[in-house]
């Protein structure tokens, strides 16, 4: 059985300043998310799941239905704020719905085989997909559970225009993973690598030190466990008006009650995205280069 990816486009682009999911990058007007559906196929992937959220779906699904046709198998499910376990309602003055291991949880009905979870507004490069896609297809039924994330250097995914959060991984001597923290608003200071510390004040990191982009392979039992965890997240912050619920959070209760472990996969690919409305020019200026060395065709689809 071929595995499935799963990407997270829900988000709303608030400091992009519109909807990056379809901003037209590349040399034919391809997308970032075409090229990571391009190399999920090239890879071995079989399926497609799209989150998406109900306000943008005319104008996603429209873009994107007919483009894999006889490609690659699509689907889409939504995150929305009220999409909750039983019991549980959204604080009236929240906006946003709960993060990524919430928004995982909305592909539950929908995947029953191995599969891979990205953003949709990153550039990952075909060696993280072609990574993920050997571990997935080679998972193995264990009492510990072996999952998997693909691990970048710092330094291959900063931006030029503004922090970035990235989570910051600690593994042990047999690349498994021991901590992932979710950091925010790393940028370069010059020579430095900088971000927010717990106290609040900056701190500095390692170029070298190796980070998730939020590219996990997981089989499809982390589903019940992810709800789980989450029912027991809503008891303790639910009332909260921003409170999110991370991915690398289901990644850190798994390691420490022993139900899994992640291998950390080394990834030497170099991250590019839209964080910012200024990285596009950088964004186009490496998908036409992409191109003309061969990497990508021209014209993707």
């Amino acid at each position: 059985m071929k595995p499935t990816l799963l990407i997270l486009a829900a988000g709303m682009g608030s400091r992009y300043g519109g909807l990056k999911q379809l901003d037209k990058i590349g040399p034919s007007g391809e997308t970032i998310l075409d090229y990571s559906v391009f190399d999920a196929i090239q890879s071995g992937f079989g399926k497609v799941v799209f989150i998406i959220r109900h306000e943008i779906e005319e104008e996603f699904i429209s873009f994107f239905k007919d483009r894999f046709k006889g490609k690659i198998e699509t689907a889409f499910v939504y995150q929305e704020l009220d999409k909750l376990p039983g019991g549980f309602t959204p604080p009236a003055t929240r906006k946003k719905p709960w993060g990524t291991a919430h928004a995982i949880l909305m592909a539950k009905d929908v995947i029953k085989e191995p599969f891979a979870v990205i953003n949709a507004d990153d550039f990952y490069g075909r060696e993280a997909f072609t990574i993920m896609a050997h571990f997935l297809t080679n998972m193995k039924e264990r009492e510990v559970k072996e999952y998997a994330l693909a691990g970048y250097l710092l330094d291959n995914t900063l931006s030029e225009f503004g922090g970035v959060s990235r989570g910051v991984c600690m593994t042990d001597q047999e690349s498994y993973l021991t901590t992932v923290t979710e950091t925010k608003n790393i940028q370069k200071q010059g020579e430095i690598i900088t971000c927010d510390s717990e106290n609040g004040g900056p701190t500095s990191l390692a170029p070298e030190t190796i980070v998730s982009m939020n590219t996990w392979a997981f089989g499809p039992e982390v589903f019940d466990a992810t709800e789980k965890l989450f029912e027991e997240f809503l008891k303790e912050h639910g009332n909260e008006e921003k409170s999110e619920f991370y991915i690398p959070t289901v990644a850190d209760y798994l390691i420490k009650t022993g139900k899994a472990k992640f291998k950390v996969l080394p990834c030497s690919e170099k991250w590019f995205g839209v964080t910012y409305p200024e990285d596009r020019p950088t964004a186009v200026e490496s998908f036409k280069n992409l191109a003309e060395k061969g990497v990508y065709p021209s014209n993707l689809w």
